[in-house]
């Protein structure tokens, strides 16, 4: 099948399949989203750095642990080092792209746990409703009471220092969001005439959740996700620069601020480069959620 022919089968307004429609609302979907330059731009910056994370050792210039105190400090370009050295000598552009595998590693792991903890609470609250949706709730608002790296630096001294504690404890912080808006979602749908006709077929609670509730949530929840990003980098890289997440030696970005923010003002660059990688990825985050956002959310079609 040409390309020709295979756009023209994606874009068919009469599909003969389930695949077919499925394939072709991905492809519209891709189109809409493509033609959102600043979602483009902040979807082509985030493949840069996970392939620069991915692909770290072998475009590192250097061991990002190797000290050399006769190279310290060193401004970008010189020495070899083409974003300069930190206090200990060490090559800050090798010790940012490890930095990068930190914090995707963060990022990937939250988000795979803070929508799932937050999906369940929220559907079975909407879902059940009463005195479950009450008590649910009420918990909810009360992790909503605290700010998110107040509450998070109150698990990390509680469980202790170090990345996984770190995911853990924003994690523990990132979910109440997600609960509300599937929450909402579920109220919505709950009473609608095909969840009845559904129930009416004999199917179960569990199976009208799951199959039903869940992936009507999911559209809603993605957008979120995309947008909290930059408030978890943001967290993850705030507990690194307290010395609550990644341990050194690690490259972590915060962990980087945090030793060069003492030279700051005659050596701008060992807090200023990691510092503007943190602000890259943040912005390339927030523009492709708000692309996104326009993509799957059904409302903004409507406008």
């Amino acid at each position: 099948m040409s390309a020709q022919t295979m756009r023209e089968w994606l874009l068919s307004d009469a599909p003969t399949s389930r695949r077919q429609a499925s394939l072709a609302a991905w492809y519209k979907g891709w189109l809409s989203l493509r033609s959102n330059t600043l979602a483009m731009v902040g979807l082509i910056v985030l493949v840069v750095l996970i392939l620069a994370a991915i692909f770290a050792p072998v475009l590192a210039t250097h061991d990002p642990f190797a000290q050399d105190l006769g190279q310290r400090l060193l401004p970008p370009g010189e020495g070899g080092h083409l974003l300069g050295s930190d206090s200990l000598g060490r090559d800050i552009y090798s010790r940012l792209l490890y930095g990068a595998r930190i914090s995707i590693y963060i990022v990937l792991l939250v988000a795979m746990v803070a929508p799932v903890v937050g999906l369940i609470v929220g559907t079975v609250s909407g879902y059940a409703g009463g005195l479950v949706d009450t008590v649910m709730m009420r918990v909810t608002d009360i992790f909503l009471a605290f700010p998110r790296l107040i509450l998070a630096l109150a698990f990390v001294a509680a469980l202790g220092a170090g990345i996984e504690n770190a995911v853990l404890a924003i994690s523990l912080t990132a979910w109440p969001p997600y609960a509300r808006i599937a929450r909402a979602e579920t109220l919505t749908i709950r009473n609608s005439d095909y969840i009845h006709a559904i129930r009416l077929q004999g199917a179960g609670h569990l199976r009208i959740v799951t199959k039903h509730i869940w992936p009507l949530c999911i559209s809603s929840l993605v957008i979120r996700v995309t947008l909290d990003m930059a408030g978890i980098i943001l967290t993850a890289a705030g507990l690194g620069f307290l010395g609550l997440g990644a341990q050194p030696p690690s490259p972590e970005w915060g962990a980087m601020i945090s030793e060069g923010r003492k030279y700051i003002l005659d050596h701008w660059w060992v807090a200023t480069i990691p510092g503007l990688a943190i602000f890259a990825i943040s912005l390339a985050f927030n523009l492709l959620g708000d692309g996104l956002r326009d993509v799957l959310d059904p409302k903004e079609g409507e406008q």
